[in-house]
């Protein structure tokens, strides 16, 4: 690999692991109360539950994009969101953040061994390059809102 692609890939794989211009999901899911996981404070449409689980479908949806070329996406917007406010338990909390961490380590290990470049099998054009930005930025979105949702329940950093 030449060296402007290896910093192109470093940059790439700190952009998804979060945490340079902006919180990283670690530091949003930090020390949030179990009680607050569901709760939709004023007249939000989503959770933080239900984000958590919207990132870990989107994310879960452009792995599998990138390496199954007869992967069929979730019907939109219905699969990519859950009904339910709030997880069952903490087995599911837990298990989706855990889904979350591990699909998105192994796309930046798609990022580090792929073709940027190459278009995706089965896609219409899409390259890993584009796959990356967009996981980063549709993840980085939706932790800004879990952020927010933190602050408006009184349970942020001050």
């Amino acid at each position: 690999m030449d060296r402007q692609n290896k910093k192109l890939v470093d940059e790439l794989s700190k952009l998804l692991l979060g945490g340079n211009a902006h919180a990283g999901l670690k530091d949003a899911l930090a020390g949030l109360p179990a009680e607050l996981r569901g709760v939709k404070p004023h007249s939000l449409p989503y959770s933080i539950w239900q984000l958590v689980e919207h990132i870990r479908i989107a994310q879960w949806d452009m792995l599998n994009f990138c390496i199954h070329p007869d992967h069929k996406s979730p019907k939109w917007p219905d699969e990519y969101w859950p009904k339910e406010s709030a997880p069952a338990d903490d087995d599911a909390w837990n298990n989706s953040v855990k889904q979350i961490n591990s699909d998105r380590d192994e796309f930046i290990s798609l990022v580090e061994k792929g073709d940027l470049y190459e278009p995706i099998p089965g896609g219409n054009g899409q390259t890993i390059l584009q796959e990356a930005l967009q996981m980063a930025d549709h993840t980085a979105y939706h932790i800004a809102e879990i952020i927010i949702i933190r602050r408006l329940l009184g349970a942020w950093k001050k």
